[in-house]
């Protein structure tokens, strides 16, 4: 891990975002699981299927960061498209009855930097290992 950017940015995000999803079960208590206002953990708005989606992202980050390095640039090159999507069409979906993970001005924010950062470890690290196992 210690030479592959993408694997340690893999694993930190993996956890991070594992650690995030488990305590917002904790603050989404008594809340809809497709609601569209859900409760604030620190600033970020969530509800129970918002929690899920951060398990799972959070799950397959740090799996592929343990894995290996092709793993883990492919799983933050994803990731990272996903989260710009996210980050794009959740400006929108604010008081709006498609916003089925209750995001807000802060998690648009957070969903674009995570995007930026994965992206572009994804895309510019680690590439001679990626050429050796296409070769």
């Amino acid at each position: 891990m210690r030479t592959s950017p993408n694997k340690m940015l893999a694993t930190i995000f993996g956890a991070v975002y594992l650690l995030v999803g488990l305590v917002g079960f904790f603050v989404t208590s008594g809340v809809g699981f497709f609601a569209t206002e859900g409760r604030n953990l620190i600033v970020f708005e969530v509800n129970p299927l918002h929690n899920v989606i951060h398990l799972l992202i959070g799950a397959a980050l740090l799996a592929a960061g343990l894995r290996s390095v092709p793993a883990a640039k492919a799983t933050n090159s994803t990731v990272g498209s996903v989260y710009l999507l996210v980050g794009i069409v959740g400006l929108f979906l604010p008081g709006t009855s498609l916003n089925i993970i209750a995001l807000n001005g802060a998690d648009n924010v957070l969903h674009l930097g995570s995007a930026l950062v994965l992206l572009a470890v994804g895309m510019s690290q680690d590439r001679t290992a990626a050429a050796r196992v296409v070769a």
